[in-house]
């Protein structure tokens, strides 16, 4: 299963088109990155919040833990490689909706709020990131005020 979803994100199609599995798993692995992205933004990923964001895959996608190891493990490796975000950014413009696309800011804000403390990069990646979802401002903050609902008793 390994290759064929590396073959996915190099764009090639065991068939020699794009299936509409395909395309879900690209889907699947841009949400990953941007999700391993706020993870990370602030130079410390915790358990905490790899188990959020695996837990997040398993849920909107109904994957399995082994399927959303295998698509971590992929996205790890195009995050590294990546130069910016755009190529997740845009692939999820085309593909999701404007609801699956807030889902998805919510998804990050939990991450990024999931140890209580918001720092200056954690705000500009969801910053940045809304801006390439093509956003607006109000519907990047209903998104924060909706994750920070989880987490009521933390402090920022």
């Amino acid at each position: 299963m390994f290759a064929v979803i590396r073959n996915i994100i190099a764009g090639q199609s065991t068939k020699g088109q794009e299936s509409r599995g395909d395309q879900e798993q690209k889907k699947h692995i841009a949400a990953g990155v941007l999700l391993l992205e706020a993870a990370h933004v602030d130079n410390d990923c915790s358990a905490e919040e790899m188990e959020q964001i695996v837990a997040t895959l398993e849920k909107k996608f109904a994957l399995s833990a082994d399927t959303v190891a295998d698509l971590l493990d992929l996205a790890r490796a195009d995050r590294e490689q990546a130069i910016d975000l755009w190529q997740f950014t845009n692939l999820i413009n085309q593909q999701f909706s404007q609801v699956e696309k807030m889902a998805v800011m919510e998804d990050v804000w939990r991450i990024i709020l999931l140890d209580g403390h918001l720092d200056q990069d954690e705000d500009q990646y969801a910053h940045k990131l809304a801006n390439l979802l093509r956003l607006s401002h109000e519907q990047m903050i209903d998104a924060k005020l909706k994750a920070r609902e989880l987490f009521k008793g933390r402090t920022e």
